[in-house]
C-alpha cells in the first residue's frame, strides 16, 4: 500500500457528489437561489426564478411589459447565469 498524504474534504466532495450524481441538482438549486444576485435588483424585482429541469429555467414575471423585455435578454442573462456557476447550467429561459 501506498503512502498517501491526506486529502481536505473540500478537495473531495466535488468528485464524491458528481460520482454520485448529485452535482447537477445541487447547480441546478443554486441558479435558482442566485437569481436575484446575478440578474441584479430590477430584473428580481419584477421576477422569480421557479425550477429548473433539463437545464430549462422557468421564471415568472410581474408584467407582460417586463416580459417582453426579458426575453430580448435571454442570451446576455443565460450568459450571466452560467458564467456564474462557472460551467454550462442554463441552456434556456421561459419566462411566464
Amino acid at each position: 500500500m501506498k503512502n498517501q498524504s491526506p486529502k481536505r474534504l473540500g478537495d473531495l466532495i466535488p468528485a464524491l457528489l458528481e460520482k454520485l450524481g448529485l452535482s447537477k441538482g445541487i447547480h441546478d438549486r443554486l441558479v435558482l437561489e442566485r437569481w436575484p444576485e446575478i440578474v441584479g435588483p430590477k430584473i428580481a424585482e419584477v421576477t422569480v426564478a421557479e425550477r429548473i429541469r433539463d437545464g430549462k429555467l422557468w421564471v415568472s414575471v410581474s408584467h407582460p411589459t417586463w416580459r417582453n423585455e426579458l426575453t430580448f435578454m435571454k442570451r446576455e442573462l443565460i450568459g450571466r447565469l452560467n458564467a456564474a456557476m462557472g460551467e454550462e447550467v442554463v441552456k434556456d429561459i421561459i419566462f411566464r
